[in-house]
């Protein structure tokens, strides 16, 4: 599919499909995630690199109806969570780091690696921006009760998903400058 749409002589192999797969899926089936799968999800997120490997992440896994509700009402934006049977919460330490101007690059990462593990998994997510938006990152605070020393970056609701569509093809060549 995505061969096809680019045109490019690449082999028969399908490795990191998953890039040209991943769409936001905002829609969920009424069916929970096995932990296999979020073990795996968390495995991916956390094989993500950082600077001087500092590791800067933890997660909270929430699978907890009424409080995944409660998260749905955390931003204007984040109103699909309430449908996903799962929601995945990474979050940023505020101590103990080497390079924490970097913490939120390092999570940018670690998100993205969860979100492809998602997709290779047959399941869809959606990322809903937390960090740095203040009064976001205080109401998810509150509802997770996250202490002092973490900062929650952002909402991953995951699950089977309820839609499908293809990925738009987003390469613009426009962008791209050759150097040498």
């Amino acid at each position: 599919m995505f061969l096809e749409r680019c045109q490019l002589p690449i082999g028969k192999d399908k490795d990191m499909e998953e890039i040209f797969k991943r769409i936001s899926v905002r829609k969920y089936e009424d069916r929970p995630v096995e932990k296999d799968k979020i073990e795996m999800i968390l495995r991916a997120a956390m094989a993500a690199p950082s600077a001087g490997n500092q590791q800067p992440w933890e997660f909270y896994v929430v699978t907890d109806k009424e409080t995944i509700k409660k998260l749905s009402e955390c931003s204007p934006y984040s109103g699909c969570a309430a449908g996903a049977p799962s929601v995945l919460v990474p979050c940023y330490r505020t101590e103990g780091l080497m390079f924490p101007e970097f913490d939120k690059i390092d999570l940018s990462i670690a998100t993205e690696n969860a979100l492809l593990e998602i997709t290779s998994l047959g399941l869809g997510g959606v990322w809903l921006a937390v960090a740095p938006i203040q009064d976001r990152v205080e109401n998810v605070t509150k509802v997770l009760n996250i202490p002092s020393t973490l900062v929650p970056f952002a909402l991953v609701p995951f699950g089977y998903p309820a839609e499908s569509r293809e990925q738009q093809n987003r390469y613009d060549e426009a962008r791209v400058h050759y150097v040498g």
